[in-house]
């Protein structure tokens, strides 16, 4: 379903001849700092590892990378619509007590957000739309069985370097098996970085989510790093970086986890 949503926007854009593989007339600073807007437009492809261990009274533990498409489509000479996909890729083991070993898709959460291409009064950059959780888990211990949907936005500001702003959506599902409990989910991410002149940056944030059917958080506070270079004329952020579980379900997460990861980008020419 995913790829449904995001590849022809994709292959258009490039058929288009509108996005090259190359720095053309962004530099690596500006093309660092346009990572730490949301929906910046810029066509971006991350691959990103994360690791967590701590789940439940098995000390259970999970891998997982997120394949997270970031597409922009034009639809005016003032407004863009954004495409942000993500989709996890699975390892666990014993998540759920001694539950095993499980690996695979888990759901897909895709974003669509409308947002203005010039900055608004102040600065301000905003994007709002609809969020779709979709029912891609290929094991029932990897993901919910529900269709969800809810509305999605971000705000924030970019100056000498400094990015801060929060991204955020609510869940509700709508559809799916009967037998799975039901989703009603806020999703919270404040986020504050700096871009150096030689394209490193340093970024602090959470990804908080509350669970209002169960009324509990989960709050890992992550701490990146990333540097921007150049393969060949391919430009690539390379991102590594150390998570602590704030608040976790009993059943979930403790400790300390870690990111890295690997994020192409495509410019404009």
């Amino acid at each position: 379903m995913s790829k449904i949503l995001t590849v022809p926007a994709f292959v258009a854009a490039l058929a288009a001849g509108s996005w090259s593989p190359a720095l053309a007339d962004d530099d690596t600073e500006e093309l660092a700092k346009k990572l730490s807007n949301p929906i910046a437009s810029l066509i971006s492809v991350p691959f990103q590892f994360n690791y967590d261990s701590g789940y439940g009274s098995s000390d259970g533990n999970k891998a997982y990378v997120n394949i997270q498409p970031v597409i922009p489509i034009s639809l005016s000479d003032e407004w863009n619509v954004i495409s942000r996909t993500i989709l996890p890729v699975i390892w666990q083991s014993d998540i759920a007590g001694p539950s095993g070993d499980q690996s695979g898709l888990g759901d897909t959460t895709q974003s669509f957000f409308f947002s203005p291409k010039e900055p608004g009064a102040g600065g301000l950059i905003w994007g709002v739309g609809p969020a779709i959780l979709l029912p891609t888990a290929t094991d029932s211990m990897l993901g919910g069985g529900k269709w969800g949907a809810g509305p999605t936005g971000v705000v924030l500001k970019q100056s000498h370097g400094w990015t801060a702003g929060v991204l955020a959506n609510h869940v509700w599902s709508f559809a799916g098996d009967d037998d799975r409990n039901d989703i009603s989910s806020t999703y919270m991410q404040p986020f504050l970085s700096y871009t150096t002149a030689h394209a490193w940056t340093f970024t602090l944030n959470t990804e908080s989510t509350y669970n209002w059917e169960t009324e509990e958080w989960s709050v890992p506070v992550n701490f990146t790093v990333s540097k921007l270079v150049k393969l060949d004329k391919m430009p690539v952020s390379l991102t590594a970086g150390v998570r602590y579980w704030a608040e976790s379900p009993e059943s979930g997460p403790d400790g300390w986890g870690f990111r890295t990861a690997v994020t192409f980008l495509f410019p404009k020419k």
